[in-house]
């Protein structure tokens, strides 16, 4: 029997993400896949600014925009009768570069370190398997499908179908499904997902252009940009990936073949193209009653189904997995007490809910546009223009809430949660604002110091106390508490005002994953009790 400590299920996004987290950390972890290797098909196709600070500390963010869309390209969002015809609405959105030139000037706080970057799933999943098989203590293993577990107090035990038809067993000491939303592996435990289910059935169609591209703007048609959506009622939605030369294309169609007619008809001129898959699929809003059971957790879609509308998914996944992987990191290196891992549900079920929440919100928004769609609009007469006109002032309001999510990429912070202060109030929890906080639970807001550098690039793999403003408070206890039970520890001070003024605090304790545990002017009054508390004993 094959032994590691832990066992991933899928190889998707959070499945890889978890493995190289874990591998950087060190971790024995084996990944296993039913698929034999990354396929080519179209899923998502952004990660947001919060991914893309997670990829920074991983050391990935920069083979990652190599990969992606070139950061010059338009991001505008137009909503159009078809691609060659004026556009009915047109939102601007910066650019990859234009955003990291403003994230360059900011000086309060209030933007991420990093911008979004498109990339498709496609491009992504191999990137990511290259450098998580290129980790010494990651196995990976494409081509092999989970049967079954079972669990004991000392561990977990995994059956396996290899792709020569053979079986066996892998032993770990802990499992994550990260299998997507029919998950195996939560079927296994008999978790239920709630929620709102096939509240609309739709094709997806992936297509390759040389040319579509570049011939922007056809005709009087809008200009280059990442999202069309068709003004029509059958919620056509045409968006660019990452490569230029590959397009997908949604749409309510009775057939699979309907989709080339629907592309053409989308785009509005001849172009030379090649339709390479179609699927169908179904929007979910749907979040699981708990986020494991025992020694076994669950991730990403497995754990939450989003309608992807504000880019929520994949994306809520990543932050699934780099929660969960410092902990079962510090459980397995002895410091992380029983509590720990404890707290991955607690604290992730809430922003799968919240996440649920904001894709119903945006999907809502984008439904009470589409819903002002009359047969008429394409008509030259006074209604047909009055229909144009209302569609894209209701358009100009709701659709706004699909592309425009800083508030939850950014602002979510956890309550309630046993291993973070609890600090009775708190700030809202907003869908499309971000306002920076170092309220206990939140993400350390990103801030630039004097010399140019990131206060997120100087904090470590562990716990991490700030000293701020040149505070005179003495962190020796705390430091001596975290060191007494093996946990990694360090101290930064960041000089000047500017930070103290930003951050409001002389001292912020920072767990591995940069979420503020503990904020204070002095130094803790109980520092062995605020160190056990932060490692879950």
């Amino acid at each position: 029997m094959n032994e590691t400590d832990v066992i991933i299920v899928g190889a998707g996004p959070v499945g890889l993400t978890l493995a190289i987290d874990l591998g950087q950390r060190g971790v024995r972890c084996t990944l296993i896949e039913k698929k034999e290797g990354p396929e080519f098909l179209p899923k998502m196709e952004r990660c947001n600014a919060r991914t893309m600070e997670i990829f920074r500390r991983m050391g990935l963010s920069k083979k990652i925009r190599a990969a992606g869309l070139n950061a010059s390209v338009p991001m505008d969002v137009y909503v159009v009768l078809a691609m060659n015809e004026p556009p009915l609405l047109r939102l601007h959105y910066a650019s990859v570069s234009q955003a990291l030139e403003e994230i360059a000037c900011s000086e309060d706080a209030s933007l991420p370190l990093e911008a979004y970057q498109l990339i498709s799933q496609y491009t992504l999943e191999p990137l990511l398997k290259s450098v998580a098989e290129a980790l010494p203590s990651v196995a990976v293993r494409y081509g092999c499908e989970f049967l079954s577990l079972e669990q004991d107090p000392g561990g977990v035990t995994t059956r396996v179908l290899d792709g020569k038809g053979n079986r066996s067993a892998i032993r770990a000491k802990y499992l994550v499904g990260c299998d997507g939303g029919a998950s195996a592996v939560r079927k296994q435990l008999g978790i239920k997902l709630r929620g709102e289910g096939n509240l609309l059935h739709l094709r997806q169609a992936l297509y390759h252009s040389d040319t579509l591209y570049d011939r922007i703007p056809l005709g009087d048609g809008p200009g280059k940009g990442r999202h069309y959506h068709v003004a029509d009622g059958q919620a056509t939605f045409l968006i660019m990936q990452d490569s230029t030369k590959h397009w997908t294309l949604h749409a309510v169609v009775e057939r699979d073949e309907d989709m080339a007619a629907q592309f053409e008809k989308a785009v509005g001129a001849p172009v030379d193209y090649s339709m390479l898959y179609v699927g169908q699929w179904k929007q979910n809003l749907l979040l699981a009653d708990q986020y494991g059971l025992g020694r076994v957790f669950l991730a990403g879609d497995a754990a939450h189904l989003v309608i992807p509308t504000g880019g929520l998914g994949m994306n809520t996944g990543v932050g699934d997995a780099v929660d969960l992987g410092w902990k079962l990191a510090a459980v397995l290196q002895g410091w992380g007490g029983p509590k720990l891992l404890g707290s991955y549900g607690i604290e992730r079920r809430q922003v799968g809910d919240r996440n649920v929440g904001a894709s119903r919100y945006a999907s809502l928004g984008r439904r009470r546009w589409r819903s002002q769609y009359r047969p008429d609009i394409r008509d030259s007469t006074p209604e047909g223009q009055a229909t144009r006109d209302n569609l894209a002032r209701i358009a100009d309001v709701e659709q706004r809430k699909t592309n425009e999510m800083i508030g939850a990429e950014l602002g979510y912070r956890y309550v309630g949660s046993p291993v973070i202060t609890d600090e009775p109030g708190g700030p809202e929890h907003l869908f499309r604002e971000y306002h920076p906080t170092t309220w206990p639970g939140a993400r350390l807001p990103h801030l630039w110091l004097e010399n140019d550098m990131a206060v997120q690039d100087l904090i470590g793999s562990g716990y991490t106390l700030l000293r701020i403003g040149g505070t005179g408070a003495d962190d020796g206890k705390l430091a001596e508490a975290f060191r007494a039970r093996g946990v990694p520890f360090a101290t930064l001070d960041i000089a000047g005002q500017k930070a103290r003024d930003i951050y409001g605090f002389d001292l912020i304790l920072l767990r591995p994953d940069m979420h503020v545990v503990w904020r204070g002017q002095r130094a803790p009054e109980d520092a062995a009790a605020l160190a056990a508390m932060a490692t879950g004993h």
